[in-house]
């Protein structure tokens, strides 16, 4: 589960900033998550409540944007919805479909005490 790994990168970030920019307690994390990025939301805030225990951000809340998939169609030109890598062209079928965002996660925003 690489859900795993991302909730401790996602520690890493805010015991970062914790050293830099001091505070005693972080109540909200919020993250972006591309619906092309093969994360599980609902699998990441599970492993983000095991890794924030005994931290700082022990009992924060994992708030999570979801941003949709895009992609620019080599055969039409159009930039279109994507819900899957590789997929064809909703609009004329062709191939390839070069994915412009959708596949990102990242922490956007702490809201710190």
């Amino acid at each position: 589960m690489h859900e795993m790994a991302l909730a401790m990168g996602i520690l890493q970030i805010v015991e970062e900033s914790a050293r830099t920019q001091p505070f005693r307690r972080v109540r909200t994390v919020v993250v972006e998550i591309g619906e092309l990025s093969a994360v599980e939301a609902s699998a990441l805030c599970f492993c983000f409540d095991a890794v924030t225990h005994g931290t700082l951000a022990e009992g924060a809340a994992l708030d999570v944007i979801a941003i949709s998939g895009q992609g620019l169609c080599f055969n039409c030109g159009k930039t279109v919805h994507l819900a899957a890598l590789y997929d064809p062209c909703p609009d004329c079928g062709g191939y390839p479909v070069q994915a412009t965002a959708g596949t990102e996660m990242r922490v956007k925003e702490l809201e710190v005490e």
